[in-house]
């Protein structure tokens, strides 16, 4: 089974069309028809159901989907890492976030090797503890910067230098918005909205054994989704500071929890994995630029 020819599959289940999918790969339709009856053949199971003017998957063919992804994405990862080894003005990074204002720092340090080494090529994906950790596992990703505590003996740990304070994003119309913070019991009768991941561990260690008087009406990866939910009146978001515009006339506000519930962020890379030289950059200078931030922290300024 060649890489090539998993590329062929992966265009026509993205397109499921064998017109568009051999005008994207640049070849023609009786070779791209060929290339797959031929996969199909060789792996012994029918892939695709062939309409009139659409294809569908089978469900073999979206479990080699699945798997295919990772077999593509690993061999580009591979070529992009030999070719970084000898490539001293820049190479390819790859990052699964979790989703925090402290990003910035990542962020602020990308731009400068950026500006040092003009061939610096990068990736990012968003995605909770589960799903980055699995790439990370995979060697799909170069780092990964969770919101939870990892294993220091799978990882390279290096804590981010600040803490992410929890809250609750509310409309500006609401009684809330008139306190100075939070507490749990204002939350009961609330329909609220938070990550699974924080449901599991954070707010559920903050709210105790009140958590089973909470009503949690659904659950967002993504901070931006859940705000527009909150705009148009469903309900009461519970996330990190910062990540959703509350400031004046954005319709929404922002209290802090009480007591207080932070969590920190994690660089992490794998142990068992060699780093590529602008690997070795990027987290050289993302431990400098933390230590001046303590630095800094320390002096008082």
């Amino acid at each position: 089974m060649e890489i090539r020819t998993l590329k062929y599959f992966l265009e026509v289940a993205r397109e499921e069309n064998m017109t568009r999918a051999a005008e994207r790969l640049h070849v023609t339709q009786p070779t791209l028809s060929k290339q797959l009856k031929a996969l199909e053949e060789e792996l012994g199971r029918k892939l695709f159901t062939r309409r009139s003017f659409s294809i569908r998957l089978t469900d073999e063919g979206r479990l080699l989907r699945d798997r295919a992804s990772d077999l593509v994405e690993m061999s580009r990862k591979i070529e992009g890492e030999f070719r970084a080894l000898n490539e001293i003005t820049g190479g390819e990074l790859s990052f699964g976030l979790a989703e925090s204002h402290h990003i910035r720092y990542l962020a602020r340090v990308i731009r400068t090797l950026k500006e040092k080494y003009r061939g610096l090529r990068y990736r990012v994906i968003s995605g909770d503890t589960g799903q980055v950790d699995e790439k990370l596992d995979k060697g799909l990703l170069d780092f990964a910067v969770l919101a939870e505590t990892p294993d220091y003996r799978k990882y390279d740990v290096l804590p981010f230098p600040e803490a992410d304070r929890w809250g609750l994003v509310m409309p500006e119309s609401s009684p809330l918005a008139a306190r100075e913070s939070v507490t749990v019991r204002d939350l009961i009768g609330i329909p609220l909205f938070a990550s699974e991941q924080s449901q599991r561990h954070e707010i559920a260690a903050w709210c105790g054994d009140m958590l089973g008087e909470l009503d949690f009406e659904g659950s967002f990866s993504l901070a931006y989704n859940g705000a527009v939910f909150v705009r148009e009146g469903l309900g009461c978001m519970l996330t990190f500071e910062h990540l959703v515009d509350t400031s004046e006339g954005s319709g929404l506000a922002f209290r802090p929890l009480e007591p207080t519930l932070e969590t920190r962020l994690y660089l992490i890379r794998s142990r068992s994995r060699p780093m590529t030289p602008i690997a070795e950059r990027f987290l050289s200078a993302m431990r400098g630029s933390f230590a001046d931030v303590a630095r800094t922290a320390g002096a008082g300024i």
